[in-house]
Protein backbone atom coordinates (compact mmCIF):
# COMPACT_ATOMS: atom_id res chain seq x y z
CA UNK A 1 0.00 0.00 0.00
CA UNK A 2 2.60 2.20 0.88
CA UNK A 3 4.03 1.68 -2.69
CA UNK A 4 1.04 2.44 -4.39
CA UNK A 5 0.51 5.65 -2.08
CA UNK A 6 4.45 6.13 -3.33
CA UNK A 7 3.75 5.40 -7.30
CA UNK A 8 0.49 7.68 -7.03
CA UNK A 9 2.59 10.62 -5.62
CA UNK A 10 5.36 10.57 -8.45
CA UNK A 11 2.68 10.53 -10.74
CA UNK A 12 0.61 13.62 -8.93
CA UNK A 13 4.13 15.23 -9.29
CA UNK A 14 5.00 14.50 -13.07
CA UNK A 15 1.57 15.62 -13.51
CA UNK A 16 1.83 19.29 -12.24
CA UNK A 17 5.06 19.69 -13.48
CA UNK A 18 4.39 18.60 -16.81
CA UNK A 19 1.15 21.40 -16.08
CA UNK A 20 4.23 23.79 -15.18
CA UNK A 21 6.14 23.13 -18.02
CA UNK A 22 3.40 23.54 -20.60
CA UNK A 23 2.44 26.84 -19.17
CA UNK A 24 4.17 28.05 -21.33
CA UNK A 25 0.96 26.23 -21.99
CA UNK A 26 -1.96 28.46 -23.75
CA UNK A 27 -5.10 29.39 -21.78
CA UNK A 28 -7.52 28.63 -24.62
CA UNK A 29 -10.95 29.75 -24.54
CA UNK A 30 -12.10 32.64 -22.78
CA UNK A 31 -9.60 31.92 -19.78
CA UNK A 32 -7.77 34.17 -18.14
CA UNK A 33 -10.13 37.13 -19.53
CA UNK A 34 -10.54 38.59 -16.05
CA UNK A 35 -6.51 39.50 -15.34
CA UNK A 36 -7.17 42.18 -18.46
CA UNK A 37 -8.78 45.82 -18.57
CA UNK A 38 -9.01 47.66 -22.48
CA UNK A 39 -6.80 50.26 -23.07
CA UNK A 40 -10.07 52.61 -23.86
CA UNK A 41 -10.71 52.24 -20.22
CA UNK A 42 -7.56 52.17 -18.31
CA UNK A 43 -5.13 55.00 -20.96
CA UNK A 44 -8.89 57.37 -22.13
CA UNK A 45 -6.31 59.68 -24.07
CA UNK A 46 -4.65 56.82 -26.18
CA UNK A 47 -5.67 56.53 -29.72
CA UNK A 48 -6.74 53.21 -31.87
CA UNK A 49 -5.28 52.19 -34.32
CA UNK A 50 -6.23 47.93 -34.04
CA UNK A 51 -4.24 46.87 -37.61
CA UNK A 52 -5.02 43.38 -37.05
CA UNK A 53 -8.98 44.03 -37.08
CA UNK A 54 -8.54 46.20 -40.44
CA UNK A 55 -7.21 44.73 -43.50
CA UNK A 56 -3.98 47.12 -43.64
CA UNK A 57 -1.52 44.76 -42.16
CA UNK A 58 0.90 42.61 -43.59
CA UNK A 59 -1.44 39.83 -43.91
CA UNK A 60 -4.00 41.70 -45.88
CA UNK A 61 -6.83 40.29 -43.82
CA UNK A 62 -8.91 40.83 -40.64
CA UNK A 63 -6.52 38.63 -38.23
CA UNK A 64 -8.30 35.59 -36.39
CA UNK A 65 -9.36 36.61 -33.05
CA UNK A 66 -9.79 40.54 -33.10
CA UNK A 67 -13.74 40.72 -33.74
CA UNK A 68 -13.85 44.55 -32.41
CA UNK A 69 -11.32 47.48 -32.96
CA UNK A 70 -10.68 47.15 -29.39
CA UNK A 71 -7.59 46.37 -27.19
CA UNK A 72 -6.61 44.65 -24.11
CA UNK A 73 -3.68 44.71 -21.48
CA UNK A 74 -2.73 43.08 -18.76
CA UNK A 75 -3.78 45.23 -15.44
CA UNK A 76 -0.19 45.79 -14.41
CA UNK A 77 0.63 46.63 -17.46
CA UNK A 78 -1.98 49.08 -18.38
CA UNK A 79 -1.42 51.13 -15.00
CA UNK A 80 2.28 51.47 -16.44
CA UNK A 81 0.96 53.00 -19.66
CA UNK A 82 -1.50 54.66 -17.95
CA UNK A 83 1.39 56.59 -16.52
CA UNK A 84 3.53 56.98 -19.97
CA UNK A 85 0.63 58.35 -21.45
CA UNK A 86 0.16 60.98 -18.39
CA UNK A 87 3.72 61.85 -19.36
CA UNK A 88 3.75 62.01 -22.91
CA UNK A 89 0.12 64.63 -22.41
CA UNK A 90 2.39 66.64 -20.29
CA UNK A 91 4.65 67.08 -23.63
CA UNK A 92 2.33 67.45 -26.11
CA UNK A 93 1.56 64.16 -27.19
CA UNK A 94 -0.57 61.36 -27.55
CA UNK A 95 0.05 57.73 -27.61
CA UNK A 96 -1.62 55.75 -30.33
CA UNK A 97 -1.24 52.33 -30.53
CA UNK A 98 -1.15 49.44 -32.62
CA UNK A 99 -1.73 46.59 -30.92
CA UNK A 100 -1.52 44.72 -27.48
CA UNK A 101 -2.90 41.57 -26.35
CA UNK A 102 -2.52 39.37 -29.03
CA UNK A 103 -4.62 35.72 -29.05
CA UNK A 104 -2.44 33.00 -29.76
CA UNK A 105 -5.27 32.13 -32.39
CA UNK A 106 -3.72 35.48 -34.12
CA UNK A 107 -0.26 34.30 -33.84
CA UNK A 108 -1.20 30.60 -35.31
CA UNK A 109 -2.92 32.60 -38.23
CA UNK A 110 0.04 34.57 -38.76
CA UNK A 111 2.04 31.05 -39.09
CA UNK A 112 -0.37 29.92 -41.90
CA UNK A 113 -0.19 33.49 -43.67
CA UNK A 114 4.12 32.49 -43.94
CA UNK A 115 3.80 29.07 -45.47
CA UNK A 116 1.53 30.10 -47.85
CA UNK A 117 4.99 31.69 -49.73
CA UNK A 118 2.36 32.06 -52.88
CA UNK A 119 -0.19 35.16 -51.00
CA UNK A 120 2.20 38.38 -51.42
CA UNK A 121 -0.65 40.97 -51.39
CA UNK A 122 1.11 42.92 -48.91
CA UNK A 123 4.68 42.70 -50.06
CA UNK A 124 5.29 46.51 -51.35
CA UNK A 125 3.99 48.07 -47.86
CA UNK A 126 5.64 45.54 -45.30
CA UNK A 127 8.22 43.65 -46.55
CA UNK A 128 8.90 45.17 -50.08
CA UNK A 129 12.87 44.14 -49.56
CA UNK A 130 12.86 40.36 -48.29
CA UNK A 131 11.23 37.37 -49.80
CA UNK A 132 8.30 36.06 -48.13
CA UNK A 133 9.92 32.42 -47.72
CA UNK A 134 12.20 33.96 -45.15
CA UNK A 135 10.30 35.73 -42.70
CA UNK A 136 9.99 32.61 -40.40
CA UNK A 137 13.45 31.48 -40.76
CA UNK A 138 14.99 35.51 -39.84
CA UNK A 139 12.61 35.36 -36.75
CA UNK A 140 9.60 37.77 -38.08
CA UNK A 141 7.03 35.40 -37.77
CA UNK A 142 7.11 33.11 -35.00
CA UNK A 143 4.95 30.16 -33.38
CA UNK A 144 4.83 32.32 -29.68
CA UNK A 145 4.70 35.83 -29.74
CA UNK A 146 5.43 37.98 -26.14
CA UNK A 147 2.30 39.75 -27.07
CA UNK A 148 0.01 36.48 -26.20
CA UNK A 149 1.29 37.33 -22.52
CA UNK A 150 -0.38 40.20 -22.12
CA UNK A 151 1.82 42.46 -21.32
CA UNK A 152 3.24 44.14 -24.36
CA UNK A 153 2.09 47.16 -26.64
CA UNK A 154 2.79 48.37 -30.33
CA UNK A 155 2.77 51.96 -30.27
CA UNK A 156 3.62 55.53 -31.65
CA UNK A 157 3.71 59.44 -30.56
CA UNK A 158 0.86 61.36 -32.10
CA UNK A 159 1.05 65.08 -31.62
CA UNK A 160 -1.38 67.07 -30.48
CA UNK A 161 -0.02 70.42 -31.98
CA UNK A 162 0.30 69.28 -35.77
CA UNK A 163 -2.62 66.63 -35.53
CA UNK A 164 -0.29 63.88 -36.92
CA UNK A 165 2.06 61.37 -36.04
CA UNK A 166 5.08 61.53 -34.72
CA UNK A 167 7.89 61.11 -38.15
CA UNK A 168 9.39 57.89 -36.73
CA UNK A 169 11.56 57.54 -39.78
CA UNK A 170 9.85 54.44 -40.91
CA UNK A 171 6.22 52.43 -40.54
CA UNK A 172 4.87 50.22 -38.07
CA UNK A 173 5.40 46.16 -38.49
CA UNK A 174 7.85 46.95 -41.76
CA UNK A 175 10.22 43.95 -42.21
CA UNK A 176 13.44 45.19 -41.83
CA UNK A 177 16.65 46.60 -40.03
CA UNK A 178 15.42 50.40 -40.98
CA UNK A 179 12.77 49.33 -38.06
CA UNK A 180 15.31 48.70 -35.24
CA UNK A 181 15.18 52.13 -32.91
CA UNK A 182 18.87 52.40 -33.37
CA UNK A 183 19.08 52.44 -37.44
CA UNK A 184 21.28 54.80 -38.35
CA UNK A 185 19.98 56.15 -42.22
CA UNK A 186 17.17 58.31 -40.93
CA UNK A 187 17.67 62.05 -40.03
CA UNK A 188 18.40 63.41 -36.81
CA UNK A 189 14.68 64.69 -35.94
CA UNK A 190 13.10 61.10 -36.57
CA UNK A 191 16.08 59.02 -34.63
CA UNK A 192 15.02 61.94 -31.96
CA UNK A 193 11.41 60.87 -31.94
CA UNK A 194 12.24 57.11 -31.69
CA UNK A 195 14.60 57.93 -28.85
CA UNK A 196 11.79 60.04 -27.75
CA UNK A 197 9.50 57.12 -27.19
CA UNK A 198 11.83 54.78 -25.98
CA UNK A 199 12.70 57.29 -22.94
CA UNK A 200 8.84 57.80 -22.02
CA UNK A 201 8.43 53.96 -22.28
CA UNK A 202 11.53 53.16 -20.58
CA UNK A 203 10.65 55.72 -17.19
CA UNK A 204 7.69 54.02 -16.76
CA UNK A 205 8.96 50.01 -16.44
CA UNK A 206 8.85 48.49 -20.56
CA UNK A 207 11.73 47.60 -21.83
CA UNK A 208 12.21 48.04 -25.57
CA UNK A 209 12.57 44.83 -28.25
CA UNK A 210 15.76 45.77 -30.50
CA UNK A 211 14.45 44.93 -33.91
CA UNK A 212 11.55 47.13 -33.68
CA UNK A 213 11.19 51.13 -32.56
CA UNK A 214 7.48 50.76 -31.48
CA UNK A 215 7.20 47.55 -29.37
CA UNK A 216 8.01 47.77 -25.42
CA UNK A 217 6.67 45.13 -22.80
CA UNK A 218 6.63 45.66 -18.85
CA UNK A 219 10.09 44.27 -17.10
CA UNK A 220 8.04 42.87 -14.80
CA UNK A 221 5.00 41.20 -16.45
CA UNK A 222 3.00 38.89 -14.46
CA UNK A 223 2.15 36.10 -16.88
CA UNK A 224 5.75 35.62 -18.31
CA UNK A 225 4.89 31.92 -18.95
CA UNK A 226 1.25 32.43 -20.26
CA UNK A 227 0.06 32.47 -23.54
CA UNK A 228 -3.73 33.80 -23.41
CA UNK A 229 -6.21 32.98 -26.30
CA UNK A 230 -9.44 34.21 -25.37
CA UNK A 231 -10.77 36.89 -28.59
CA UNK A 232 -10.55 40.76 -28.60
CA UNK A 233 -14.08 41.13 -28.45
Amino acid sequence: MKNAKTSLAGVIAAAVLTAMLSGCAHMGADGGRDKFVTIGEAVPDAILEIRYYSTYNFVGDRIDGYERPVAYLTKEAAAALKAASDECVRRGYRLKIYDAYRPQRAVSHFMRWAKDVGDTRMKAPFYANLDKSVLFEQGYIAEKSGHSRGSTVDLTLFDMKTGKEVDMGGTFDWFGEESHPDYKDVTKEQLANRMLLREIMLAHGFKPLVEEWWHFTLKDEPYPDTYFDFPVK
